[in-house]
């Protein structure tokens, strides 16, 4: 069950790789230094000798859920919020061209790069809390004061994720129009899990007790009615006893009282006959009609039923103390680590100074991730367990145009290949109480659109925008990980320090569309959960280059 966080770009794919995609959100058909990533067979365009960018971007991220599935009971009114901030996302490239050739590096977060904290949790963590008290509405009828109305309790759930790419490869020019690539990223990958279900309260007769004491002493109660019940029984079949010899001896015919007035049975043994079947809701004038056999199968019906409430009661009191078990404080404490390898192919075509196209594909990358575990008092992460976690297949295209001085246009279009993944098992259930398997209906997809105006020989502004799809089925979706269809906008300047020197800023904005998720829930049936993202970053970095 992963957390995963992506800021940019595909389900996990992060492709906010630089302050200059910051402020334009098309860099496919780059010919800078950010070509590393983007577009790295049009390295071969750079000037011969050495270059080099560092940029980094601050990141904040809001993730809303709100639930309505009917039996959460707590003071934030089933919203739930999860913060991200990424104070450092850090991008490094250096290239190294010499003729038709060059040689490149990239370092940054190829995917997560944050953590999430959730303060009040997810409704996932709630939920079978919440049907606790369902569960125990039958023991209102066996005790008034055993009634429940309600629980609370404290969540908390941080999380963190950052798949590291390290990327090397080189670039070569066939001719002055064609060049090509190939390379490979390396991705050293990292989750973090830290959370705590603490606290856990349940209301009974207006008042809150912790959960494991109610629990155990309702379980103590209902063993001490079990105990009576028991007793009772043995009453019963010991009162229908007595009366085998009456019966043996011919007298199974007669009432109580013909038995007393022929000395089969003494007065007091008649007043505590009929004592008995009142007790039992016998009324009088019914005790007074019925004869020797008939009161015995009446006690022994009595004591099977108390038998059978005995052993009820029994079962419940074990169930409860059980349960008492399950509701104490419980923690999360685990890190998954894993490298996957992630083989890159570029092409960069030129068919004159002013157009370039520009097509990279990168293959998927077969990671699996495997637990070091402190704490699981959860069962979500046994120790040393593997899952799998690859990052899909990415192809991207490029189209730039340079033919004006003052204006630089570039198209770019992202297909993530989400459906070659098996992205494993939902955290909720189906009808029947199945783990869901998360489906993918489509592969996403981005189209992105980027400016650049020439203010002068020094400073340029940028702007553009982005629309990102999602192709994830329903199946896929949850509290821990959804995917929302967005757009994106951007701004930003360049500033050409010196003939060697650039600094790049710029900022965006994302705005998801809120997605509502019907699940259907084998206890209570059909319910939606709303899903909402916010994203905003600021980057800023330096280029430079030695001729």
């Amino acid at each position: 069950m992963l957390l995963q966080l992506a800021f940019a770009g595909g389900l996990l794919t992060n492709y906010n790789q630089s302050a200059q995609y910051i402020r334009m959100l098309s860099r496919n058909a780059s010919l800078d230094v950010d070509a590393v990533f983007y577009n790295p067979a049009g390295l071969v365009k750079l000037e011969d000798g050495w270059h080099f960018s560092l940029s980094s971007q601050t990141i904040w991220q809001t993730r809303e859920v709100t639930s309505n599935f009917p039996l959460l009971m707590n003071d934030h009114d089933n919203y739930y919020e999860g913060k991200t901030f990424a104070p450092v996302f850090p991008d490094f490239y250096g290239v190294y061209k010499k003729d038709k050739w060059a040689f490149s590096l990239g370092f940054g977060p190829a995917a997560g790069g944050g953590s999430a904290e959730f303060e009040n949790g997810l409704p996932s963590f709630e939920i079978p809390v919440s049907k606790i008290v369902p569960a125990l509405s039958g023991l209102g009828q066996i005790d008034p004061s055993l009634a429940v109305s309600g629980y609370s309790l404290n969540m908390s759930f941080d999380a963190s994720s950052i798949f590291w790419g390290i990327q090397v490869g080189a670039s070569y020019a066939i001719n002055d129009k064609l060049s090509v690539y190939g390379g490979v990223r390396v991705m050293p990958s990292t989750n973090t899990y830290d959370g705590s279900i603490t606290d856990i309260m349940l209301t009974a007769g207006g008042q809150s007790y912790p959960a494991p004491t109610w629990l155990n002493g309702a379980a103590g109660t209902l063993s001490s009615l079990a105990t009576q019940a028991t007793a009772g029984a043995d009453m019963a079949y010991g009162a229908a006893g007595s009366l085998q010899p009456v019966i043996d001896g011919g007298g199974g015919a007669f009432t109580l009282a013909q038995l007393e007035g022929a000395g089969f049975i003494t007065a007091t043994q008649r007043a505590q006959l009929e004592g008995g079947l009142l007790a039992v809701g016998v009324p009088q004038s019914e005790i007074d009609m019925m004869n020797a056999g008939q009161v015995q199968g009446t006690y022994t019906a009595a004591g099977d039923g108390l038998t059978q409430t005995a052993t009820l009661l029994t079962g419940t009191s074990q169930t409860l103390s059980g349960t008492a078990g399950q509701m104490g404080d419980k923690d999360v404490d685990a890190k998954q680590t894993g490298t996957g390898f992630t083989p890159i192919v570029s092409v960069n075509y030129s068919p004159n100074e002013d157009w370039n196209i520009a097509v990279k594909y990168e293959h998927k990358t077969a990671l699996k991730l495997k637990n070091e575990t402190k704490v699981d008092d959860m069962g979500l992460f046994p120790d040393g367990a593997e899952t799998r976690n690859d990052v899909p297949g990415l192809l991207a295209v490029g189209v730039g145009y340079r033919g004006l001085d003052w204006l630089e246009l570039q198209l770019s279009y992202n297909l993530y290949m989400d459906k070659g993944v098996d992205w494993g098992n939902n955290v909720r259930y189906d009808a029947v109480g199945t783990s869901l398997h998360r489906e993918i209906d489509n592969n996403s997809h981005e189209i992105a659109l980027g400016m650049q105006f020439k203010l002068s020989d020094k400073f340029a502004v940028s702007g553009g925008g982005l629309y990102s799809s999602t192709g994830v089925a329903e199946s896929y979706q949850s509290d821990f990980s959804y995917s929302n269809a967005a757009y994106a906008y951007a701004a930003g300047l360049e500033w050409k320090i010196t003939d060697r020197l650039t600094f790049d800023a710029g900022l965006s904005q994302t705005i998801y569309q809120e997605d509502e998720v019907t699940f259907v829930d084998p206890d209570v049936g059909t319910y939606t959960d709303l899903y909402q993202k916010k994203t905003f970053m600021f980057a800023a970095g330096l280029t430079f280059s030695i001729f």
